[in-house]
């Protein structure tokens, strides 16, 4: 048996969390994710964990996300492959966060692209502040993904976003996110794909 992907259960719950809804992650190792629970949990993210299942429940920009500090670490540790999304739930949230980064440098890529969408996103090295908006949303913009992490941050930026988003070169969406826009679609998000 091959295991589920715990990025992506992990990026669909990030999604969840700053874009509203009530979803269920079937088919997934919730005991391979318990850095991303607990934070989510401390963020104010209600989440119901089954044997193979995540749910996850949240009123997005209508309820005030709290401010939560990551510090990616190898396994069980914060996934630095969830540090971009956690990011983007994070410039919604009542305060400041800290995101510190010990895994890979430059990882931070995606930061201008958020700020262009309007996020509060100070870097220090392998540091990012992230002052969040309660109230106010981001705003959808023209934004380019430059890595596979980083495209699925501009995703969820853009689920919780005002306006419409345009990401360009999505090739890095796809390789890592078997029919991200029609699981998304089918949740009722109003995402589609252009040619490029």
């Amino acid at each position: 048996r091959i295991i589920p992907d715990r990025i992506e259960a992990g990026t669909y719950a990030i999604a969840v969390a700053a874009a509203g809804g009530d979803v269920v992650i079937a088919d997934c190792e919730p005991d391979h994710l318990p850095s991303l629970v607990e934070k989510l949990r401390m963020a104010g993210i209600e989440v119901e964990i089954g044997d193979t299942y995540l749910r996850i429940k949240s009123e997005g920009s209508r309820q005030p996300i709290q401010a939560v500090d990551v510090t990616t670490m190898p396994y069980p540790g914060y996934p630095t492959d969830l540090q971009a999304q956690f990011m983007a739930l994070m410039t919604g949230s009542a305060g400041v966060s800290v995101v510190h980064e010990t895994i890979f440098e430059n990882r931070f890529m995606h930061v201008a692209e958020l700020q262009r969408m309007g996020a509060d996103i100070q870097i220090d090295g392998r540091t990012a502040m992230v002052k969040g908006s309660v109230g106010k949303l981001l705003t959808g913009a023209h934004v380019m993904a430059t890595d596979l992490r980083a495209s699925s941050s501009l995703v969820i930026a853009g689920l919780a976003a005002s306006g419409r988003t345009d990401i360009s070169r999505i090739y890095h969406l796809e390789r890592g996110y078997e029919d991200i826009v029609g699981k998304l679609s089918g949740l009722g998000a109003v995402v589609w794909k252009e040619n490029e």
